[in-house]
């Protein structure tokens, strides 16, 4: 094992190749954390990887994998555990969105989001949270979304496990109080990265009104991460949403939803 990869200083990033993945990826290694980074896109992590070793003085370790499998989870952890490196931070922001209405979506694509959205994340939240709470130490994130807070049709299961981890991750981050280890979920809203485009949205007026760059979202939720926050909403505008998406009736707020991502 690499002397950089101290305990206490090593972070793994699934979904690191892009987005919000590439500026946590960025803003760890900042800060003096080597990194674990996991994506399908093996070339493009080790692109990453050069990168930030060049800048700081960490090591960066690329393990490209597809998360949505389980014998690829499985894999990750052992070869983890078998080189000694111990992971103080979990980032688990592998995940992606399809755009259309559920009866006309092919249920491989809708099977892929739930392995990935839901499954991998909470498998590996399994895998290391066990040997975080024996050292009473470590971070946990879980990426959500405002989708969390209420139903979203033409994104049926999309919302659903987003709400899914909400749900858990404030579940869990109750559980381990006391422990030493902290469960952080971060909820942003529309975002400029490549989710559009992969969900095939089209051109939503809507998000992109109200898109945040995607380093405020991770500079924002590592701030959050770092405070121990078991929910972290960045922008005020999704702040009030998730607000309103509380108060207001239920079939209103999905009928909005549903207008929302009509329009074009």
């Amino acid at each position: 094992m690499s002397s950089r990869f101290q305990q206490g200083k090593t972070a793994l990033i699934t979904g690191a190749s892009g987005g919000i993945g590439y500026e946590f990826a960025k803003l760890l290694a900042a800060e003096g954390h080597s990194l674990i980074l996991v994506a399908r896109n093996g070339e493009k992590l080790q692109e990453i990887a050069l990168e930030l070793e060049k800048q700081f003085p960490i090591s960066a370790k690329v393990i490209p994998k597809d998360l949505s499998q389980s014998s690829a989870r499985e894999e990750l952890f052992r070869e983890i555990e078998r080189e000694g490196i111990p992971v103080d931070i979990l980032i688990n922001n592998a995940g992606f969105g399809q755009y259309g209405f559920f009866s006309e979506i092919d249920w491989p694509r809708e099977n892929e989001m739930i392995q990935l959205n839901i499954t991998a994340l909470t498998h590996l939240t399994k895998l290391f949270i066990g040997e975080m709470i024996q050292r009473k130490r470590g971070r946990i994130l879980q990426l959500a979304s405002t989708a969390s807070f209420q139903p979203g049709p033409l994104m049926a299961v999309y919302y659903a496990t987003k709400a899914y981890i909400l749900f858990f991750s404030e579940a869990v981050a109750n559980e381990l109080k006391n422990t030493g280890v902290t469960m952080t979920c971060l909820c942003p809203g529309p975002t400029g990265t490549d989710f559009q485009k992969n969900a095939r949205m089209g051109d939503n007026w809507f998000f992109k009104l109200n898109q945040m760059d995607a380093s405020s979202v991770a500079r924002i939720g590592y701030q959050g991460l770092m405070k121990g926050k078991s929910l972290v909403i960045p922008g005020w505008t999704n702040y009030l949403g998730s607000v309103l998406s509380k108060l207001s009736p239920r079939k209103i707020v999905t009928g909005a939803v549903r207008i929302l991502q009509e329009t074009k």
